[in-house]
């Protein structure tokens, strides 16, 4: 079993992370500079193209925003446009399993919760230990006897 990691921890995919915020930078200034660098473009066409880059670079940002965050009363999995606070005994098992592109929660009512914040993309290694370090927590302070 996994050494149990101390509490509160966030788990999320740094590199993707890092990946997804400096390409969106480098879009929004790429396209920015463009609106205003071309001469023949009014007013309106100049914001559209920076709103357009701002744009991107939200969705971007909100790509990058996933995590997976444990403390003492429990897990909150912030997805790409959710956020879920789980109580430990509510988790009944952490699964990473090859070729998924991120952990998935088996939750006591039945359900399944992708946890985005743990994904093996870029950083494989990284994220089976995260998924290990999780699952030590789940194991420790879940409660395995639920109906």
């Amino acid at each position: 079993m996994s050494d149990v990691p101390a509490l509160p921890v966030t788990f999320r995919p740094g590199r993707t992370r890092a990946v997804l915020l400096s390409a969106g930078v480098a879009i929004f200034a790429t396209i920015t500079a463009i609106a205003l660098l071309l001469e023949k473009l009014g007013p309106g066409e100049r914001l559209s193209f920076i709103l357009t880059a701002a744009l991107i670079f939200g969705v971007l940002a909100m790509l990058a925003r996933v995590r997976v965050v444990a403390d003492d009363a429990g897990v909150t999995v912030v997805n790409i446009a959710s956020r879920r606070r789980l109580e430990w005994a509510e988790i009944i098992q952490v699964n990473l399993r090859p070729g998924d592109p991120w952990v998935f929660l088996n939750l006591s009512d039945g359900t399944s919760l992708p946890a985005l914040g743990i994904q093996p993309g870029i950083a494989k290694q990284q994220a089976i230990a995260d998924a290990r370090a999780l699952r030590a927590l789940v194991e420790a302070r879940g409660t395995r006897d639920l109906p």
